[in-house]
C-alpha cells in the first residue's frame, strides 16, 4: 500500500523571526500524537524527537514562510510537498493537539491505516489549503466544522469508511478547487450548497449511496473539469445543463439508476476527453451530436437499454482508445467506419442483436488490445483481416452464428492470451498456427462443427490454462504438449472423437476441472492423478480405459466429482475413495468392476450422486442417488449404508450381493427407490423398514423372501427380484 506523510508547517512571518517557542510548541504537539501511534508506526517516525533540528527536518514535515511583498527572496516560498512511503501509519486524528498546530498549510496523511473519525478540533487549522487524509480507515460523519477552514482549496476524504450526509455547511468553503469523498458509505441528497463552490476545477462523489436527482445546482459550478458522480443511486434523467460545463474533460455518471434519453446538449462538451454513461437504465439512440466530441478518448454507454444502430459517426473520434457500447438493444451492422479508429485499445460490442458480418476493416486497429463482439447474431466468416491487429490480447467472438474455418491468420496474434469462439457454427480445422500463440491462456471453441488434430503445439510454452473443445467433431491423439501441460486449470474435450492413450495423462498441479468423457480414449488412469491436489471434477466416462482405478485419487482431498463410467476398468473401488470427504458424485458404472462391497462409501456424507452401473442418468437437483448396479460386487451389503441418511434412491441389482438386507437400511427416512433385485440375498425383509413411508409402496413378491410389510408409509418402489407388483393398499 502507498503511504504518505506530509505536514507543512507555515510559518507566521518570515523564517528569520520565527520564535524557538512556537517551533517547540508545533514540535510538542507533533510527539504527543506519534505517542498516540502504533509501534510500527513509532519506527517509521524516529527522526522525530531530534531537537538540534526540530521540527523542519523531521521525516515527512516541512517549514514554509507565506508569500506576499516582503518575503525576502531567499526566504522558501509556496508550499513544498514531501511524500514519505510505506509508512503504514496507525492511529487516529482524535489525539492530535491542533489548535497547537495552527500554522499548517499542508496536512497529508492519505494511504496510511488510520482509524477514528475527524474530530471537530481540525478547526483550528485556520491556515490549511490542502487536508489528504484519503487511503485510510477513517470512520464517522464529516464533520460541519471544516467549514470554518476557509482557506482550503484541497479536501481529499476519499477511500475512507465516512457514513452520514455530507454537511450543508461545506458550502461555505468558497476557495474549493478540489473536493473528492468517493469510495465512502456517504448517503443522502448531495447537498444543494455544493453550488456556492464555484471556483471547484474537480469533485468526486462516485462509489457512495447518494439519492435523488443530480442537483440543478451543478449547473453553477462553470469551472468543473472533472465531475464524478457514478456508482450511486442517483435517479431522474441526465440534465441537459451538463452542456453547459464546457470545461468538462471527464464526466462520470455510471452505475445509477438514471434514466431518459442520453441529451443531446451533452454534444457541446468539445473538450470532454472522458463520458462514462454506463450501468444505467437510458433509452433512445444514441444522439448524433456525440460526434462533435472530437477529443474523447474513452465513451462508456454499456448496460443500458439504447435502441437502434450504432451510428456511423462515430468514426469520427478518432482519439477513441475504448469504446464500451455491451449489453444494451443495438442492432443493425457493425459500421465499417469503427475502421477509422486508429488509437482505439478496447472495444466492447457484446449482448447486443447485432447482425451482418464483422467488417474487415476492424482489421485496420492495429493498437486494438481488447475485441468483444459476443452474445450477438452476427454472421458470416471471420475476417482473416483480424490477423493485422497484432497487438490484440482478448478476441471474444462467442455465442453468434459465425461460419466457416478459424483463419490461419489468428497465427500472427502473438499476444493474445485469450480467444472465445464458443457457440457459432464455425467448421473447418483449429489452425496449427494456434500453435505459435505462446501468451495463449484461454482457448475455447466449444460447440462448433469442428473437425481434424488438435494443434500439436497448443501446450508448447506452458501458458495454457482454459482449454475447452467440447461438443465438435475433432478427432485424433490428444498432443503431447497437451498431455504434460503442467499450467492447465480447466479441460474439456468431452463429446468428439479423440483417441489416444492418456496414460501418461495427469501432470497437472493446478487442474481444477477436466472432462475427457464421451471420446474414443484408452490407456489407464495414472497414479500421477493423485498429484493434481486442487482437482474437484474428473470426468472420463464413455471411453476405452482399462486398468484399476488409481488408489492415488484418495489423495484429492478437493474432489467433488469423479466419473469413469462406461469404460473397461476392472478391479476392486479402492477403499482410499473414502477419505474424499467432500465427494459428492462418484459415478463408476459399467465397467467390470469387481470385490466385495465398498465399505467406504457410507463414510461418505457429502454424496449426492453415486452412480456405479451403466444406463442413462435422469438428472434431479439434489437428489441423492447411490447405484451400484450392474456390475460384479459381491459380499454382503454393508451396513454403514445406513448412514447416508439422506439418500433418496439406493439401486444395487444385477450383482452378487449374498445374505440378509441390512436392518441400518430402515434408518433411510428420505428413501423414496429401492432396487435390489437380481442378487443371492436371503432371509427376512428387515421389521426396520416399517418406518420407511409412501404413498404408492410398490412390493414384490417371491419364494425366496420370508417376512412381510406391516406397514409401508414412504417408500414409492420396492425391487427385491425381477417379478415386482404393484400394490395399492398398506400390507
Amino acid at each position: 500500500m502507498f503511504a504518505s506523510l506530509t505536514i507543512i508547517l507555515m510559518m507566521a512571518t518570515s523564517v528569520a523571526l520565527v520564535s524557538a517557542a512556537s517551533l517547540g510548541k508545533q514540535a510538542g504537539a507533533l510527539l504527543a500524537w506519534k505517542a498516540t501511534l502504533s509501534n510500527h508506526s513509532q519506527v517509521s517516525l524516529q527522526s522525530w524527537g531530534n531537537m538540534s533540528s526540530a521540527p523542519c527536518s523531521w521525516r515527512g514535515i516541512r517549514c514554509a514562510a507565506p508569500y506576499n511583498a516582503t518575503t525576502p527572496a531567499s526566504a522558501p516560498a509556496g508550499y513544498h510537498r514531501c511524500l514519505s512511503t510505506g509508512l503504514k501509519l496507525r492511529g487516529s486524528l482524535e489525539s492530535m493537539d491542533f489548535s497547537s498546530l495552527s500554522t499548517l498549510a499542508t496536512l497529508d496523511l492519505s494511504h496510511n491505516e488510520l482509524a477514528g473519525s475527524i474530530p471537530s478540533s481540525i478547526e483550528h487549522l485556520r491556515e490549511l489549503h490542502a487536508l489528504l487524509l484519503h487511503g485510510n480507515q477513517i470512520r464517522g460523519s464529516i464533520p460541519p466544522a471544516l467549514a470554518n477552514l476557509t482557506k482550503l482549496t484541497t479536501l481529499r476524504l476519499s477511500d475512507n469508511k465516512l457514513v452520514g450526509s455530507v454537511p450543508l455547511e461545506i458550502g461555505s468553503l468558497g476557495m474549493l478547487k478540489e473536493l473528492s469523498i468517493s469510495v465512502n458509505q456517504l448517503e443522502n441528497y448531495i447537498p444543494t450548497s455544493i453550488g456556492n463552490l464555484t471556483q471547484l476545477t474537480t469533485l468526486h462523489l462516485n462509489t457512495n449511496k447518494f439519492i435523488g436527482p443530480i442537483p440543478r445546482v451543478i449547473r453553477n459550478l462553470v469551472n468543473l473539469e472533472d465531475l464524478q458522480l457514478g456508482l450511486n443511486k442517483l435517479t431522474g434523467s441526465i440534465p441537459a445543463y451538463l452542456g453547459n460545463l464546457t470545461k468538462l474533460t471527464a464526466l462520470y455518471l455510471w452505475d445509477n439508476n438514471l434514466s431518459g434519453h442520453i441529451p443531446e446538449e451533452l454534444g457541446r462538451l468539445i473538450n470532454l476527453e472522458e463520458l462514462g454513461l454506463s450501468h444505467n437504465t437510458l433509452t433512445g439512440h444514441i444522439p448524433p451530436e456525440l460526434g462533435r466530441l472530437i477529443s474523447l478518448e474513452k465513451l462508456g454507454l454499456s448496460e443500458n437499454t439504447l435502441t437502434g444502430s450504432i451510428p456511423a459517426y462515430l468514426g469520427n473520434l478518432t482519439k477513441l482508445t475504448a469504446l464500451y457500447l455491451w449489453d444494451n438493444n443495438l442492432s443493425g451492422h457493425i459500421p465499417e467506419e469503427l475502421g477509422r479508429l486508429i488509437n482505439l485499445e478496447e472495444l466492447g460490442l457484446s449482448t447486443n442483436t447485432l447482425t451482418g458480418h464483422i467488417p474487415p476493416e476492424l482489421g485496420r486497429l492495429i493498437n486494438l488490445e481488447k475485441l468483444g463482439l459476443y452474445e450477438n447474431t452476427l454472421t458470416g466468416h471471420i475476417p482473416p483481416e483480424l490477423g493485422r491487429s497484432i497487438n490484440l490480447e482478448i478476441l471474444w467472438l462467442d455465442d453468434n452464428t459465425l461460419i466457416g474455418p478459424i483463419p490461419n491468420s489468428i497465427g500472427n496474434l502473438t499476444k493474445v492470451t485469450s480467444i472465445d469462439l464458443f457457440l457459432n457454427q464455425l467448421s473447418g480445422h483449429i489452425p496449427p498456427e494456434i500453435g505459435r500463440l505462446t501468451r495463449l491462456a484461454w482457448f475455447q471453441a466449444s460447440h462448433n462443427n469442428l473437425s481434424g488434430d488438435l494443434p500439436s503445439g497448443i501446450c508448447g510454452r506452458g501458458q495454457l490454462k482454459y482449454f475447452t473443445v467440447d461438443g465438435n467433431n475433432l478427432v485424433g491423439p490428444l498432443p503431447t504438449s497437451l498431455l504434460s501441460c503442467r499450467s492447465l486449470i480447466r479441460v474439456r474435450l468431452e463429446g468428439n472423437q479423440l483417441e489416444g492413450d492418456i496414460s501418461k495423462m495427469g501432470v497437472h498441479p493446478n487442474l481444477v476441472y477436466i472432462d475427457i468423457s464421451a471420446n474414443r480414449l484408452f490407456g489407464q488412469l495414472s497414479e500421477s492423478w493423485g498429484e493434481c491436489r486442487n482437482l474437484t471434477m474428473l470426468r472420463a466416462s464413455n471411453n476405452k480405459i482399462t486398468g484399476f482405478i488409481p488408489r492415488s485419487i484418495g489423495q484429492l482431498s478437493l474432489l467433488r466429482i469423479l466419473d469413469v463410467s462406461s469404460n473397461k476398468l476392472e478391479g476392486q473401488i479402492p477403499p482410499e475413495i473414502g477419505g474424499l470427504s467432500g465427494l459428492f458424485n462418484l459415478s463408476l458404472g459399467n465397467n467390470l468392476l469387481q470385490g466385495s462391497f465398498p465399505q467406504v462409501i457410507g463414510t461418505l456424507k457429502e454424496l449426492e450422486w453415486v452412480m456405479i452401473r451403466s444406463g442413462t442418468r435422469n438428472h434431479k437437483k439434489n437428489r441423492t442417488t447411490l447405484k451400484l448396479s450392474h456390475n460384479h460386487l459381491n459380499g454382503n451389503i454393508s451396513i454403514e449404508l445406513g448412514m447416508l441418511v439422506n439418500l433418496q434412491d439406493l439401486y444395487l441389482s444385477d450383482n452378487s450381493f449374498e445374505g440378509k438386507i441390512p436392518s441400518q437400511l430402515g434408518n433411510l427416512n428420505m428413501l423414496e427407490n429401492l432396487n435390489l433385485s437380481h442378487n443371492a440375498l436371503n432371509g427376512s425383509i428387515p421389521s426396520s423398514f416399517q418406518s420407511l413411508s409412501a404413498s404408492y409402496p410398490w412390493m414384490c413378491h417371491t419364494t425366496n423372501w420370508k417376512g412381510r410389510f406391516h406397514e409401508v408409509c414412504s417408500l414409492k418402489m420396492l425391487k427385491l427380484n425381477g417379478s415386482c407388483t404393484i400394490i395399492n393398499s398398506v400390507v
